[in-house]
């Protein structure tokens, strides 16, 4: 098993959780808090903490710098090997591996939901270095995660549109440990220059082609579902010339000559360990589970719904608000829909009475739940039963969309365009970075903002 096959499977670590309010409030105050100087200080006690318990993990790094290269390559030969594997065991009649229903793909999209959603901000903090041809490969990597300016390519528009189209809104359903690896992303990313090491080894972890990216596209699309953003990932992240070269390019580069180069290491080593906190997806897959996801989902219901049902109607002497009175009679209260036939498991769902209330324009719940609430009560409701012939459309040919045109009149590109009248060249540049933090650079004046920044690097060399 290679390192970055445990990275995929790690477990999750329940120390690396600070003790001191939420990790989606630490999230939040580095993404949102207008003050960067308290985001500089929060990022800093945040990743002080990771690394303290990054040191206890196991070492992955390989200890001579000249294996560095080796070790990429033979990591990305071992992933391909494996997913040859996977591809032959499916052709031969073999079920997902992954995803047992489209709730439970649902799921995983909204558990890395928080980290798709900054994707590349652990680079974000070296844009300043932008006339220093060693960070060049660093800076090309994050340039390229924001799409270059396209909002088409851009990867947190990519994700963002992904989880628009399939009803995944709700941040309320991801679990608080999920925001640990966004948080560390973005903590990473407003102290890049006091922690320039551990940045360079955590893009050397992250952006190494994981055997899950490959798998997770596959069954996504098999699922319906468009994989795009994962398939970008598969042609960015290569060994060869992509994003995983570019790391190893940037340790060499940023090696010290005179400064001690092997403590230098150690922390780039210490930065590599980073990713290994907290679940990784392939633990966040393996933890779903489909009864309890609909009894949390009904939980959370719950109080809003308590009070709404007319008492016409009981199930074993109880009306369904009395049911609903307290979480501990939900799931008694879901098997006396079944006593009563209002829910029948391991058949169509368009056969179960309950489900006939949820689903369609004139349900007498409609609009109650959620496109994810409702695929987590199908889901169950089917158990084992399939049609007889599949309606989801695997989408293995998906693409990119057609850039759409940024709007001239948003109010913020006409800040932007105020800001930078008159300004040297040089002094624009200082204008554009801000619009390039992982806040920003996903909407109209962050998209113009990094195709400016991309155009005027390229003319000030």
């Amino acid at each position: 098993m290679t390192a970055l096959t445990r990275l995929e499977s790690r477990p999750a670590h329940e120390h690396a959780i600070p003790t001191a309010g939420s990790l989606k409030q630490c999230y939040e105050q580095l993404l949102l808090n207008d003050d960067a100087e308290q985001r500089r200080v929060l990022g800093k006690t945040f990743l002080n903490a990771q690394l303290e318990q990054a040191r206890g993990l196991p070492e992955q790094m390989p200890e001579q710098l000249c294996s560095l290269q080796s070790f990429v390559e033979e990591h990305s030969a071992e992933v391909a090997r494996q997913y040859a594997e996977y591809l032959s065991a499916r052709k031969a009649g073999g079920p997902r591996q992954f995803f047992s229903n489209k709730a439970h793909a649902l799921f995983f999209l909204q558990a890395v939901g928080p980290t798709k959603l900054v994707d590349g901000a652990w680079l974000y903090g070296l844009l300043q270095h932008w006339r220093d041809p060693r960070f060049e490969g660093l800076i090309c990597t994050y340039l390229e995660e924001l799409g270059e300016g396209n909002p088409a390519q851009n990867h947190v528009v990519i994700y963002r549109k992904l989880l628009a189209e399939l009803g995944l809104q709700d941040p309320g359903v991801i679990a608080d440990e999920h925001y640990l690896q966004g948080a560390i992303q973005l903590a990473l990313g407003e102290c890049a220059d006091e922690f320039l090491p551990e940045v360079i080894g955590y893009n050397l972890g992250y952006e190494q082609l994981p055997l899950h990216l490959l798998i997770s596209a596959y069954e996504l699309s098999e699922l319906g579902i468009d994989p795009y953003y994962f398939t970008l990932h598969v042609t960015i992240d290569n060994a060869s010339t992509g994003h995983a070269q570019k790391a190893v390019q940037s340790v060499l580069q940023l090696l010290p000559i005179e400064a001690d180069r092997e403590a230098f290491l150690r922390r780039v080593a210490l930065g590599y360990r980073l990713n290994d906190l907290g679940q990784g997806s392939r633990a966040i897959i393996e933890s779903f589970d489909l009864y309890a996801e609909v009894l949390n989902m009904l939980e959370r219901k719950r109080p809003f719904g308590q009070h709404m049902h007319s008492d016409y109607c009981r199930f074993e002497g109880k009306t369904v608000n009395q049911w609903l009175s307290s979480p501990e009679q939900l799931p008694d209260f879901l098997t006396a829909m079944e006593n009563k036939g209002w829910i029948k498991r391991n058949q169509d769902p368009q056969d179960s009475r309950f489900w006939q209330l949820i689903d369609g324009d004139g349900a007498a719940m409609f609009g109650v739940f959620s496109p994810y609430e409702k695929q987590l009560l199908h889901d169950w409701i089917a158990g084992d039963w399939t049609p007889e012939r599949s309606t989801l459309a695997p989408r293995r040919g998906s693409s990119a969309p057609v850039e759409p045109a940024l709007p001239a009149s948003d109010p913020d590109i006409q800040v932007l365009q105020t800001a930078l009248e008159g300004l040297p060249a040089a002094d624009q540049m200082q204008v554009l970075i801000p619009w390039l933090s992982a806040h920003r650079h996903a909407h109209p004046a962050g998209l113009m903002a990094t195709r400016r920044f991309i155009e005027l690097k390229s003319s000030l060399r």
